[in-house]
């Protein structure tokens, strides 16, 4: 064990004396030693003034990120006013159908009213002043058309929804065969 110890002290003595470290859990301590080790870690890594490049990139996508947020949410508001417009036409259009044989002259008020009780079910704050039209495009067809604002997040932009959906009048025809 004795020659051994004095191996290593000896191999440390002329790792000390280069000015290096052999891994032999010594290193300088000097100034020099530390701002030129920092030196070459730095044109290792390919950089040498990138300091403060995170903060700038920082301040440059977090409006992007921010952005892309608020766009995800508006799209998604726009389809579900969207969704609701379409389901109230065609709840107005199912009344429509099945009112207009009967009551030539009162189903236009009862379309619009089923279309508009639910859109105050599905979405009472969703479409913005909605506009629900009870249509009669040809002999036979009636229907009911919706039109309305979808409230936004992103300022500047004004959004509209429009369904429409229509079918034959409903007619109970006896068989007289």
């Amino acid at each position: 064990m004795g020659r051994r110890g004095a191996v290593r002290r000896a191999v440390r003595r002329r790792v000390e004396a280069v000015g290096g470290d052999a891994g032999s859990g010594r290193r300088r301590t000097d100034g020099c030693a530390r701002a030129g080790v920092r030196a070459r870690v730095g044109i290792l890594r390919g950089r040498t003034s990138d300091r403060g490049m995170t903060a700038i990139e920082f301040v440059l996508l977090t409006p992007v990120l921010f952005f892309m947020i608020f766009a995800t949410v508006q799209f998604a508001l726009y389809f579900w006013a969207d969704h609701v417009a379409q389901a109230a036409a065609q709840a107005g259009a199912r009344k429509a159908r099945a009112e207009a044989d009967e009551n030539p002259g009162g189903w236009r008020g009862k379309a619009g009213e089923q279309a508009r009780s639910y859109i105050r079910q599905l979405g009472p704050s969703l479409l913005v002043d909605p506009e629900v039209k009870a249509v009669h495009p040809g002999p036979g067809t009636v229907g009911v058309e919706v039109e309305a604002g979808v409230p936004t997040i992103l300022p500047g932009m004004r959004l509209t929804v429009h369904a429409q959906s229509q079918g034959p009048v409903e007619r109970f025809v006896e068989d007289r065969g």
